[in-house]
């Protein structure tokens, strides 16, 4: 993430018959369990859910502007990873309206921002299980201070819909296990209003127009965290083609807004290629952007394959969300304190572009940084690797995360640097990352000890002196 400051009344119906039928409780077989609320991450501990691995979302969604409801369908594949007599998914005030496990209706429940489920039979460990809910409403962004006080999520524009969701905002448009350490390929299946396009992730499998609807399906065939998902709606400007490197490229820009400074298809098709040499091979079969006109979002987001801007950006920040594909999309953290493993990295990639470009040295953009920053300033006070709930995102967490790159750089040489940065993308593809891991890769690699240098950096309360 980067800052630039009636159809369905008949399952309705049969949702009230379920809720009301929830008060009866199915016996567990012996050894079943339900699946915890939550993995416990430190800063949401109730996201995510236990008892059971997301493997496969199918999301319907249908979408109608002019009342802002959102009628949903979502079919999640999972792998029960305990005996299950019930579980949870997370899902933020939308109205549920039936749901089946295994084709079979299924009792549930809500408990604030949990669905608790309780399948007719019991889930036995090591099985694969398909659990569909269809609901129903008007998604509400979230708003606060994690993302310095703007609105994110999925959020209403003049036209249609903008949908950035990171951290913890999935789940008010889709149930999931909402948390980066549960990834899952999608399909994707949008529903609007002829004359608007759905943009999501992946590659279009398909799209067409009935009366006055049009249909898009998209594919993410790549695990994906659910808050890198997006069913963006509204009229685009559509550009594809493919980089210089070979990889399909996907741009839709919004018509009412200005050109800007850049091209915005030009910049993300070389900065694609950049980073594929620099950070190993790009991770995803499709490369973009989504350029909308939202101005309530003050911020653009690594939406997985099609970073989201809420405005025409600059190239800094293009650059930016685009190295998020492989630092936060292709490795994701384990834990949201480690959140520097994405943003430290994406604003490093922004020191570096400069260096690709010959205007500034990776060095100059350090100590410029640095010295911006005075003794006194509450920079210096907030641990980098663990900046709690609501600073996650703040400036220490993107430039000092990029200053201790730097500082790594100059301690292990750059043939160690630029060797340790797709090993960290091979070694964690697909996956996710923690710092202590990302320590350890650069270790063994430089075959230097990096303790002093990693805790001074993130950690220490106090401006550390320049190297």
């Amino acid at each position: 993430m980067a800052f630039s400051r009636s159809a369905r009344r008949t399952s309705r119906l049969l949702g009230l018959a379920t809720a009301v039928a929830s008060a009866f409780v199915i016996a567990a077989a012996p050894g079943a369990s339900h699946g915890a609320p939550g993995i416990g991450d430190p800063y949401f501990p109730d996201l995510g859910n236990g008892g059971f691995d997301a493997l496969h979302y199918d999301l319907g969604v249908t979408y109608n502007p002019d009342t802002d409801v959102l009628d949903g369908s979502t079919t999640l594949t999972a792998k029960a990873t305990q005996n299950l007599s019930s579980f949870d998914l997370d899902l933020q005030k939308l109205t549920v309206d039936s749901v089946r496990v295994n084709g079979r209706k299924a009792q549930f429940n809500r408990s604030a921002d949990e669905l608790v489920i309780n399948p007719a039979a019991r889930l036995p460990k090591g099985k694969r299980f398909e659990v569909t809910v269809d609901y129903h409403g008007v998604p509400e962004p979230l708003s606060g201070p994690i993302v310095f006080g703007s609105q994110y999520g999925w959020m209403k524009t003049d036209d249609g819909v903008f949908v950035a969701c990171e951290p913890n905002a999935a789940s008010s448009w889709f149930p999931s296990s909402d948390h980066p350490s549960d990834k899952a390929t999608y399909d994707i299946r949008i529903d609007a209003p002829k004359g608007l396009t759905g943009v999501s992730n992946g590659l279009l499998v398909d799209s067409h127009t009935k009366g006055n609807r049009s249909y898009f399906h998209w594919r993410e065939s790549k695990p994906m965290a659910t808050y890198l998902a997006t069913a963006t709606i509204g009229k685009f400007n559509v550009q594809q083609g493919r980089t210089p490197g070979g990889i399909p490229i996907y741009v839709a820009i919004d018509p009412v807004l200005p050109a800007g400074p850049v091209n915005v298809y030009d910049v993300t098709a070389a900065a694609t290629d950049y980073w594929s040499k620099l950070f190993g091979p790009y991770p995803f079969e499709e490369t973009g952007a989504i350029v909308d006109n939202m101005p309530q979002a003050g911020f653009s987001l690594e939406v997985q394959s099609k970073p989201a801007y809420s405005a025409v950006r600059n190239q800094s920040t293009i650059v930016h969300e685009l190295a998020h594909q492989w630092f936060g999309d292709e490795v994701s953290v384990e834990q949201w304190k480690n959140v520097w493993l994405n943003e430290g990295f994406a604003t490093y990639a922004q020191w570096l572009w400069d260096e690709h470009l010959g205007t500034h040295t990776t060095r100059d953009d350090f100590v410029s940084a640095y010295n911006a920053r005075p003794a006194t300033s509450g920079f210096w006070t907030n641990k980098v690797d663990d900046p709690q709930r609501d600073t996650m995102f703040g400036d220490n967490v993107y430039t000092r995360g990029a200053m201790t790159l730097e500082v790594l750089r100059e301690t292990i040489g750059d043939k160690a640097f630029f060797k340790l940065l797709p090993a960290w993308t091979k070694e964690h593809r697909y996956g996710n990352g923690t710092t202590e891991q990302f320590e350890a890769l650069a270790e063994k690699i430089s075959h230097k000890n990096l303790d002093d240098l990693f805790r001074t950096w993130l950690e220490s309360p106090t401006r550390p002196a320049l190297p």
